[in-house]
């Protein structure tokens, strides 16, 4: 088996001898892994495995100044912590646009195409591969040494995971081969259906948390604060792209895919490359039938567009690479009883229509509720209450009726009124031209819209505030203690000072009372993007917010800035149309927020309690428009528009529409006019296409 000396006692060692042997140990453990989780093919027994794990335990134990970064102790036996530190990525972490049929897919070719400017003679590779349905996770090494690891979080910050994922003897703790001297390797931590039954019935047994299915059971095993628990959870692994690396000299995708697994990392077996959406579509049919076979859950493939150059010159869209795409498997049906349609208020005032179910089982999960989206939808597939209905989850998620079977329909059966009054406060709902919901004009005096918009603030990808889920907003509205998101932050300096006070609610105590406030105290330093997002804008996502940190940076410039554009025709209100992807809708929706003299006071309040960073411009190394604004006009040669614009916010600029005294730089093509002149006109610098492409080095 080996040629260590595993009969001479520990204390009998030298520290030279005790050093070697470790390291004998090391690489004698880091092999028979290889062997035995990633090859299926062991050389030697438990037993033997065992003793090696023993023996180096001891060793540790004897000479604690010898014990190694690679030791495979590291693998279990951590301390708890009571938190989990902040990790940022420093390459974004995106999520996939989903697609659900093979038009979808053929779509997705054509769009890739017409954004790269493609014939139909160039041939566009795909990877594909299964979709696992785990909790993805980054690790990063360095020198070939495992160094941190985290979750994704909300794509920029996730979760110092490093211990819990280094009880996962899939992951590499010492890379083999020549990888770079940084590398950040991502993928999908699962656990197998066996192992998750087999978990779930031990739990029954201790009278530990059961699971509800596999990826729950992964990523509470993940996140356990203590790694000694994540040590004894069955936890398995897949690993299929990267973020930062020093030097990444593979071209294409399926040469990474290769890359990993002479690193050492699992590569799933099903990943495939192909050259055309016909051969895709067949590898999508392919797995497809084996997903019941599978011995681990997927929901879907991934296609990804092979060449790492058309990766680059694609970018991004949102939070989603234009490079890929997931083809998610058709959802499971199901036939129930609509038994009531109640309309919901949220935080906009938007009128949802929700269905309430007879409890169903779809695809392992009971729906009780479902989405009817507006009155429209309800009216175009005549929707009543008392129908029987089929359901099912899109995309293996989300609830939806699908369509009503008319046949069991009773014959007194009343088509539904939808209510053009506010079912929470009573005031009149409009739906505005254009829009497809009715909305409450109220606002915040509308009770629905204030606990909604409270919700969002505190949820996960704007304050995040742990202890304050949708149950305990709602008591605490209800109670008095939170009418708006500023009070958050005045929670404890008001608590007891009336005759009512937290620890006298139901599920509240001492305890849990200073857990929320240490809660809150430590999400009083918020960055502007986040701040924006949490304050519940309509049509304010989370990649709009950020865009208006990015072009304002201090929420004092987007402050001064909202005042001015009040003026429809003044400078300000022009600049804030042209930022990329805004226009006059959304411009519309943020300028009415502000001038609303209630919005603004809850601005100041929170101003008052958080110190709000400013906008951090990732570091774009030596990129020369990094921070610079940008308006690409006239019809360019050797890129499409939308090619042209992707490219410039990957190296760190703001993209605009309208050219203004704050632009930096105009690219002019063929057939730009007025544009143009207004940059001569301001002074603003006029580049060719050719110009532009040797500043940012691309020719």
């Amino acid at each position: 088996m080996t040629s260590l000396s595993l009969d001479i006692p520990v204390n009998k060692l030298t520290e030279e001898q005790a050093a070697a042997e470790l390291e004998l140990i090391a690489n004698e453990i880091a092999k028979h892994d290889i062997r035995y989780y990633q090859k299926d093919t062991p050389i030697i027994s438990d037993a033997e495995y065992d003793a090696l794990k023993s023996r180096n335990l001891d060793l540790e134990r004897h000479f604690p100044s010898l014990v190694r970064p690679d030791s495979p102790s590291n693998k279990v036996g951590a301390t708890p912590v009571s938190s989990f530190a902040k990790v940022t990525h420093t390459v974004p972490m995106l999520s996939l646009d989903n697609a659900f049929t093979a038009d979808d897919i053929r779509d997705f070719y054509n769009r890739i195409r017409r954004f790269l400017n493609l014939s139909e003679q160039n041939v566009v590779e795909v990877v594909v591969e299964p979709k696992i349905d785990g909790v993805s996770f980054s690790a990063r090494y360095e020198c070939g040494q495992l160094s941190t690891a985290s979750t994704r979080g909300d794509g920029s910050v996730g979760e110092d995971i490093t211990r819990n994922l280094h009880t996962i003897d899939e992951l590499p703790n010492t890379l083999t081969g020549e990888p770079p001297a940084v590398l950040e390797v991502r993928g999908e931590v699962y656990i197998t259906k066996d192992d998750f039954f087999a978990m779930n019935d031990l739990h029954k047994k201790t009278g530990d948390k059961v699971f509800s299915n596999p990826r729950n059971a992964a990523a509470g095993s993940l996140r356990q604060l203590d790694p000694n628990i994540t040590a004894t959870r069955p936890l398995r692994l897949f690993t299929y792209a990267w973020g930062t690396v020093d030097n990444a000299y593979w071209s294409t995708q399926m040469d990474f895919v290769d890359l990993l697994k002479s690193w050492g990392f699992p590569v799933n077996p099903l990943t495939r490359l192909c050259k055309t959406v016909d051969e895709s579509l067949d590898v999508y049919e392919h797995i497809q039938n084996q997903r019941a076979t599978l011995p681990y859950d997927i929901d879907g493939v991934v296609y990804k567009v092979n060449r790492r150059d058309w990766q680059h010159r694609l970018g991004l869209v949102s939070r989603a690479p234009r490079w890929a795409t997931a083809h998610k498997f058709p959802a499971e049906r199901a036939q129930t009883l609509l038994q009531d349609i109640q309309v919901q208020v949220g935080r906009t005032g938007s009128l949802t229509p929700v269905a309430h179910l007879q409890p169903v089982t779809v695809g392992g999960v009971v729906i009780s509720r479902a989405s009817l989206h507006n009155e429209d939808e309800i009216t175009r597939k005549d929707i009543r209450i008392g129908d029987t209905v089929v359901i099912q989850r899109a995309g293996d998620v989300i609830p939806q009726v699908i369509e009503v079977v008319t046949e069991k329909r009773a014959n007194n059966s009343q088509r539904f009124q939808f209510p053009d009054h506010c079912p929470a406060c009573g005031s009149v709902a409009v739906r505005e031209e254009g829009r497809a919901a009715r909305r409450c004009k109220a606002g915040l005096i509308c009770p629905a819209q204030a606990v909604e918009r409270l919700k969002h603030f505190v949820s996960r990808n704007a304050f995040d505030i742990e202890g304050l889920g949708g149950k305990n907003v709602e008591a605490l509205f209800k109670e008095g203690f939170l009418t708006n998101p500023a009070e958050i932050f005045t929670l404890q300096g008001r608590n007891k000072a009336g005759s009512k006070s937290l620890e006298n609610l139901d599920g509240w105590g001492e305890v849990s009372v200073l857990k929320l406030f240490k809660a809150i105290d430590s999400r009083r330093t918020i960055s502007l993007e986040r701040l924006i997002y949490a304050l519940g804008i309509q049509q304010i996502g989370q990649s709009t917010a950020k865009l208006l940190a990015q072009s304002y940076m201090t929420i004092e410039a987007w402050e001064r800035a909202l005042r001015e554009a009040q003026d429809r025709e003044s400078n300000a209100y022009h600049d804030l149309v042209g930022i990329n992807s805004i226009g006059t809708a959304v411009a519309e929706d943020l300028l009415n927020f502000y001038a609303a003299s209630h919005n603004r006071g809850i601005l100041d309040k929170l101003k008052t309690e958080l110190v709000i960073e400013s906008y951090q411009q990732l570091n774009f190394g030596f990129s020369p428009i990094a921070g610079k604004t940008i308006v690409f006009t006239g019809s360019l040669e050797t890129m499409t528009r939308n090619e042209a614009k992707a490219g410039a916010q990957t190296l760190g600029a703001k993209v605009a529409g309208l050219v203004s005294d704050k632009t930096d730089l105009v690219v002019a093509g063929e057939g730009s006019g007025r544009k143009r002149r207004v940059a001569e006109k301001l002074g603003v610098k006029v580049f060719s296409e050719q110009e532009y492409l040797t500043l940012i080095e691309r020719n």
